[in-house]
């Protein structure tokens, strides 16, 4: 199965309008989905690399199947709850892309015995001891990915550790099978300009590459040179040695990347839709029944040079309206102001009418709902229901 086939696929419709449905609840714009994965497809095409979405994200098989380049893969995971769930679905090729504790072999263990190609990931002797063992105890090698820290966000070896690297190279030896390198550049969504942006692809780039030139001069295998953030893999512009390229929040995008300068606001495909339950005039405010329960409590942007509040106010047909923001939210109640300094003015709402909250982070927020409501452009019409799950 094609990209371009598994983007065409229809769910069954659902006779619903946004005007129907009960809120809050989560609204993804299959258009704009549909451009940012061919935006991001054909980008990397151009730089001689495939993609391997990570699907922590959409957490939904619906939605993977228009990201995904076949029904079996490839695909990356942040939980083997979503191998699991994706692999009843039919993914074979999948990355569990958070360093592997040792309890969590037998899950690892089960899903390959069903013919999953799950591979794990880690960054330490002890990690790789454990898989080895485990792969002996049952006779079949687990395939891991070293982790490399590109930028010191977070985990994995530094790529001049030749060392470390070799090291853990080796333990996999005793009954594992090394498969390759893994990066994230995560520093990269402090970035600020195209330039800083570039810098941090190569940067990215330039440590995975070298990592995996110190495991072959030792004689291992590195056959997989994996690196991949949402704003590196749209600012790369050199991926000599890299095999693959993983990115997820492209899919829907958000507040947060756009606020990085990778999408603009009327890419992001995702928002929660509210209903109007009040107001303040005197403050200047309109209470929606959307509140940081709905929203998630991440405020990314506030780190930025705009602060979205907990989201940008949009119409019910996806438009944004200029400077109004979620300034502030309770569990199950929004504050609507304008923001700060700009000179806007509230739309007039009544009570019941209905807008759409675009937010910081589309992984937090997707969070906190059960399923997406499909729409097409500005229609109101709901063409489907797509479920997505949570958990561990």
């Amino acid at each position: 199965m094609n990209a371009a086939a598994i983007t065409e696929e229809r769910p069954t419709a659902v006779a619903s309008s946004l005007q129907d449905l009960e809120t809050p609840c989560l609204v993804l714009d299959a258009d704009r989905m549909a451009r940012n994965v061919a935006r991001l497809r054909a980008r990397l095409a151009g730089l001689g690399v495939g993609l391997r979405p990570h699907l922590k994200t959409c957490k939904s098989v619906e939605v993977a199947r228009q990201v995904m380049s076949s029904a079996e893969g490839p695909a990356t995971v942040s939980t083997l709850k979503e191998a699991a769930h994706f692999a009843a679905a039919g993914v074979r090729d999948m990355i569990y892309a958070v360093g592997i504790a040792p309890a969590k072999l037998p899950q690892v263990l089960a899903l390959r015995a069903q013919g999953v190609d799950l591979v794990v990931l880690l960054d330490t002797v002890a990690q790789a001891e454990a898989v080895a063992a485990a792969s002996r105890e049952v006779g079949a090698p687990i395939p891991a990915l070293i982790e490399i820290d590109c930028d010191g966000h977070r985990s994995g070896v530094l790529p001049t550790d030749a060392e470390r690297l070799v090291a853990i190279g080796r333990a996999l030896e005793n009954g594992a099978e090394l498969r390759g390198v893994l990066t994230h550049a995560g520093g990269s969504y402090a970035a600020r300009g195209a330039e800083a942006l570039r810098q941090c692809a190569e940067d990215e780039r330039r440590g995975v590459v070298d990592a995996a030139t110190i495991l072959r001069a030792a004689g291992l295998p590195c056959p997989v040179v994996s690196l991949g953030s949402t704003p590196t893999a749209h600012s790369a512009t050199d991926l000599s040695g890299v095999t693959e390229v993983r990115a997820g929040v492209f899919v829907f995008f958000d507040l947060v990347m756009a606020g990085i300068g990778v999408c603009q606001i009327d890419d992001i495909a995702l928002s929660v839709m509210a209903t109007v339950i009040g107001h303040q005039r005197e403050k200047g405010w309109i209470l929606v029944d959307a509140g940081w329960m709905a929203m998630s409590q991440d405020r990314g942007t506030s780190k930025q040079a705009v602060s979205q509040g907990y989201g940008l106010v949009c119409d019910i047909e996806g438009q944004a309206w200029p400077d109004l923001i979620l300034a502030d939210a309770n569990q199950e109640h929004g504050i609507i102001t304008v923001r700060p300094g700009s000179g806007a003015t509230l739309p007039d709402l009544a009570i019941g009418d209905r807008v759409r909250i675009l937010p910081n982070h589309a992984c937090a927020t997707g969070a906190q709902h059960r399923s997406y409501q499909v729409v097409r452009g500005r229609s109101a019409a709901v063409e489907a229901e797509w479920p997505r799950f949570g958990g561990w």
